[in-house]
């Protein structure tokens, strides 16, 4: 007897520079593809209140994630405000063998890892600020910023703008609904493509 092959999940990664929409054209999309779901990352920061491992992050212990970053057992991770965090190459594969796609939030550097080890079954989506002076006032805005990390962000940006012609798709958010539509049309072509 034949058994079905179960078609493979893919990977759909957004990157962008802070304050460029990405975070909220993600939950828009979520919403608009039934079936994709976010990714869960691991991380060594303490749970908070209300929060459960496996959904809204791997809890790790700071002994436990070196360990799998020495037994390679991460696509990407980063150190951010004194804490690792990262995507579980297990897990998501985990994920993707059972016939579900996922959408990733990573920085540029984890994207573009992603990449080489999924080059066929993964789409990179860069969301592009307007502008420079847009996303400085979007940063702005949020009235979260200091001038000192408000300055990091912008020479962050700038340094990620650099690597947006290695993505498979860039899509500019100068307009939020037509972000959207242009980011959920791209990923609705790519899950059709066999």
């Amino acid at each position: 007897m034949v058994e079905e092959l179960k078609k493979q999940g893919k990977l759909i990664v957004f990157s962008a520079p802070s304050g460029t929409g990405k975070s909220t054209i993600a939950k828009l999309v979520l919403d608009r593809i039934p079936g994709i779901r976010f990714s869960v990352s691991a991380t060594t920061r303490q749970k908070r209140q209300g929060e459960i491992d496996g959904a809204n992050y791997y809890f790790l212990s700071k002994e436990e994630f070196e360990e799998k970053v020495r037994g390679g057992g991460f696509i990407e991770h980063e150190y951010f405000f004194g804490n690792h965090y990262g995507t579980l190459l297990d897990k998501t594969l985990q994920v993707i063998d059972s016939g579900v796609s996922i959408l990733l939030d990573l920085d540029v550097k984890g994207a573009l890892n992603l990449k080489k080890i999924f080059p066929d079954n993964s789409l990179l989506l860069f969301i592009k600020p307007p502008s420079m002076e847009v996303l400085q006032q979007r940063l702005k805005g949020r009235e979260s910023e200091d001038e000192e990390s408000l300055k990091a962000r912008l020479d962050r940006a700038k340094l990620e703008l650099e690597f947006a012609d290695r993505f498979d798709q860039v899509v500019v958010n100068d307009n939020l609904d037509t972000a959207v539509d242009a980011v959920t049309a791209i990923i609705n072509k790519f899950l059709s493509n066999e």
